[in-house]
């Protein structure tokens, strides 16, 4: 009785899996009669190849969606891989106020990131040094006068004939003093305020000499400001103007010099460039890295990039062009390399290429690309396979 039931239910299953086999059949397979159900969907026609070198998918082919093509501009060639770089703020642009008095905070009128403008007050600092030394100018300045009405007093009279000839002597020697004394006052007000702050009384202005950011504050209202600070209390900047400071290795400093151009890139703007121009080679090596600290001027315009960014630079040769692949939008067979361009939506060309310089995340193609052409730079292996298939035949 139990084979019999276990056999029984296995020729069931048996029937059900093959109706639901040809239930299946029925629904992908198109009918002969004119009045057969008609598919819920058609699949799509497979990629035709015309030629050894290009696949055409339908519209809606599901090969479609594994791949991705890109503009591939023509960009100057550099001199070898990306290196190591950072942004820091350019000190030919960049101010660090600090006060030379010791004094007290009285108030703090511009923000950390605020936008400033040549001569705009940053703070007001009361700084009694200033007023000591502002009263003894002026104590100077009125002894020197009064000293020199008394000369002017005394020549008036005559030597001889009013007043004694030394008294005239004495009083021109009390006005060359009073003169020597007033021009010490006035040189100490100028190395109390050798920044050329504003000054009204003992109170002390901090002005911008520069426009720009507000980069750095250290400042805060009833601080205790003196001339040993370590470090300033406002740092502006224009961000407009960044310095670039490139690692570069031992073995390439010869190739670099004033003048040589420098192509950026940062994770913050994937697919952006950014030019930046050498200034200046550093004069000694670091002992650990080997690597010589290559300063350049990097035109930051548009205020994408930050001081302190780390990016990528590479150095750009004196002259030519080629266009820049990913590797992976390379297809490599025997000795030679090939890329598939994009030439209309669903149309693929496979194009023998000469390379000019191959990196490890990028290349640089010298022949067989144009600029501004669209490349498949993922699902190039899928194309290559696909168009072997088809064609029946491989370079």
């Amino acid at each position: 009785m139990n084979n019999r039931y276990w056999m029984g239910a296995g020729a069931v299953a048996a029937v059900l899996g093959t109706a639901a086999v040809m239930v299946g059949s029925a629904l992908w397979t198109p009918s002969k009669h004119a009045n057969a159900a008609v598919p819920a969907t058609a699949a799509a026609p497979p990629p035709v190849a015309n030629g050894s070198q290009e696949l055409r998918f339908a519209v809606g082919a599901p090969q479609l969606d594994m791949l991705r093509a890109e503009t591939m501009p023509a960009l100057p060639v550099p001199l070898a891989a990306a290196l190591n770089a950072r942004l820091a703020v350019d000190e030919d642009t960049t101010a660090r106020l600090a006060s030379g008095l010791a004094g007290r905070v009285l108030s703090v009128k511009a923000a950390l990131g605020e936008q400033v403008r040549a001569g705009q007050v940053l703070a007001e600092i009361d700084a009694p040094e200033l007023g000591t030394a502002q009263a003894e100018l002026d104590k100077a300045r009125s002894d020197e006068a009064r000293k020199r009405l008394a000369v002017e007093r005394a020549r008036a009279l005559g030597a001889g004939e009013g007043i004694a000839g030394r008294e005239l002597e004495a009083a021109e020697a009390d006005l060359l003093e009073a003169q020597a004394e007033s021009a010490r006052v006035r040189q100490r007000m100028a190395n109390l305020n050798a920044a050329g702050m504003r000054v009204h009384g003992q109170r002390l202005e901090l002005v911008s000499p520069i426009a720009g950011v507000v980069v750095e504050r250290t400042i805060n209202p009833a601080l205790e400001v003196g001339p040993d600070a370590a470090a300033p209390l406002f740092v502006v900047t224009d961000p407009r103007k960044l310095w670039l400071l490139i690692d570069v290795p031992e073995a390439m400093v010869a190739q670099v010099r004033p003048g040589t151009r420098v192509d950026v890139e940062t994770d913050a703007w994937p697919g952006e460039h950014f030019s930046a121009t050498v200034m200046q080679r550093g004069q000694a090596v670091d002992p650990d890295t080997r690597r010589v600290v290559v300063r350049a001027r990097l035109d930051n315009a548009g205020g994408k990039l930050l001081p302190e960014m780390f990016v990528r630079a590479a150095l750009l040769q004196d002259s030519g062009r080629a266009v820049r692949v990913p590797n992976s939008a390379l297809v490599n067979r025997g000795l030679y390399t090939y890329v598939f361009v994009e030439a209309a939506p669903g149309r693929y060309q496979r194009r023998q290429v000469t390379l000019r310089t191959r990196g490890g995340e990028s290349s640089y193609v010298e022949q067989g690309l144009h600029d501004n052409e669209r490349v498949v730079t993922a699902g190039a292996l899928l194309l290559d396979a696909e168009l072997a298939a088809r064609a029946g035949n491989t370079p």
